[in-house]
């Protein structure tokens, strides 16, 4: 497959079509990806004959299942920075999708995961069917919520975001629209003709025809449980309050969130409250660039990528191996000012 394979890009009627094409990668976005979308939408944003822009994903399995880790993996163990040029791009990209001129119609079927909700959530219309699984799963890698991950999270209601943060923990349709991250329930088979429509009307005429109310979530029920334990100001006191409240998914949940990465733990806890406190998603975008600029030196991100990954042991060593040895100041170290020598995002 070539470079201009990976992403497919036609005009149908008034609407642009774009589709991530790696279906046997559940269409994880490289590098070639990145910039092939960008160009993309650069140029159907000035062409008068393009309306609006759909964004869908190629097979059965998913929108998009995040970054080629494999290839971040590959350029941390080098010591090579090709994951920088390429977070840039992809932030820059996340950026542009937020303030698209025209609609922008991301079509959340199936598995979103990571850099597939940068691609997605940012645009102002999100649709998600019953097969939808969206997540932000960085911390199980040794790493911390990106592509405007935390911008989004931080802005869901009460401390849902923080838990989704945390735990890495996938969501449904109802779930993924309680937390902002989609805005229209359509049932899967209904798509074809939603897409086909799309083409010749617009999209606030088109979507009441097609959506329909959600299955019921999960999450709302717990927002008590929920929203306690997570206001807690440090990732312990979280902890501890999962434990003692006597909610059996509360336990659960402190159990996924002890296996991750004890530092990307503590990071992602930091990057959420400081996210929640800068007032644009391009300010929150450059303090991601300095957080992922700061793991790919981080032992964790190899680590995690290797148990999950690569070897699929699913048995990661943790560098810390617990969250009493992760410091303070080993967390302000991710939020530290660029190096001279990394190009800025320019936001």
């Amino acid at each position: 497959m070539t470079d201009d394979d990976s992403v497919l890009l036609r005009t149908d009627g008034h609407a642009a079509r774009l589709t991530l094409n790696r279906p046997r990668a559940i269409n994880a976005l490289d590098h070639a990806m990145v910039r092939r979308v960008a160009a993309a939408l650069a140029a159907w944003e000035h062409d008068p004959a393009v309306e609006a822009v759909v964004v869908t994903g190629a097979g059965e399995r998913g929108l998009c299942a995040g970054g080629d880790i494999r290839s971040i993996h590959a350029d941390a163990r080098a010591g090579a920075g090709a994951s920088v040029a390429f977070w840039r791009d992809e932030y820059r990209l996340n950026a542009h999708i937020a303030r698209f001129a025209k609609p922008y119609v991301a079509v959340m079927d199936g598995i979103v995961m990571g850099g597939g909700v940068g691609i997605s959530a940012h645009g102002s219309v999100r649709v998600v069917t019953e097969r939808s699984r969206v997540a932000m799963p960085e911390t199980g890698i040794g790493f911390v919520p990106d592509v405007g991950g935390t911008w989004l999270l931080s802005r869901a209601p009460g401390e849902l975001g923080t838990h989704l943060a945390l735990t890495g923990a996938a969501v449904g349709a109802a779930d993924a629209l309680l937390c902002g991250l989609a805005d229209h329930f359509v049932p899967s088979p209904r798509l074809p003709a939603l897409l086909a429509d799309l083409a010749t009307g617009e999209a606030a005429d088109v979507l009441p025809r097609y959506e329909r109310p959600a299955p019921e979530g999960e999450l709302a029920a717990h927002r008590a449980w929920i929203d306690h334990c997570y206001a807690a100001g440090t990732v312990e006191e979280i902890l501890d309050r999962l434990f003692d409240s006597g909610e059996p998914a509360a336990k659960e949940a402190a159990g996924t969130i002890l296996a991750k990465s004890p530092v990307a733990l503590k990071v992602t806890l930091a990057a959420m409250r400081r996210a929640a406190r800068l007032p644009t998603l391009a300010r929150v975008l450059e303090q991601e660039y300095r957080v992922s600029c700061a793991a790919l030196s981080s032992p964790d991100l190899v680590e995690g990528i290797r148990a999950q990954v690569i070897d699929k042991d699913r048995a990661p060593r943790w560098s810390p191996a617990t969250l009493a040895e992760v410091t303070d100041g080993r967390v302000a170290g991710f939020f530290a000012p660029l190096g001279a020598d990394v190009e800025p995002l320019g936001l």
